[in-house]
């Protein structure tokens, strides 16, 4: 099973002890209908972890993600085992909406998150 998202907005940032790649999709009024938010832990205290959370449910990828792929305006997650937390999706589908300011997120935040997971693609 394959989990589809849709986003508009895209948008990266780092913080004294994370790395975030926010992907989000908003409502005309500019409110976020729904979200996916790619984390990587850093720091002494931390083990280089990275976090999945999607829509307030947050799930730990470090050992779930096995393979990243970037392809255009998607990216895609493949999983390691089914994700209770997606009804059992063993990949998760990103697709964004490709203008200058997106992709430019996308590749800054995708290599620096998810940069050890990269496989194939078209990055």
């Amino acid at each position: 099973m394959t989990e589809n998202r849709y986003y508009d907005t895209v948008a990266f940032d780092v913080r004294n002890d994370a790395m975030i790649l926010f992907f989000a999709k908003t409502r005309k009024s500019g409110d976020i209908e729904e979200y996916l938010l790619l984390m990587r832990a850093d720091g002494e205290d931390f083990d280089d972890a990275i976090y999945i959370e999607m829509n307030e449910n947050e799930f730990v990828g470090h050992d779930l993600i096995m393979e990243a792929r970037m392809s255009g305006g998607m990216l895609t997650l493949q999983l390691r085992e089914p994700a209770a937390e997606l009804n059992g999706a063993i990949e998760i589908v990103v697709a964004y909406e490709n203008n200058d300011e997106n992709r430019a997120s996308v590749e800054t935040g995708v290599f620096r998150i998810l940069g050890d997971r990269l496989e194939g693609g078209h990055a």
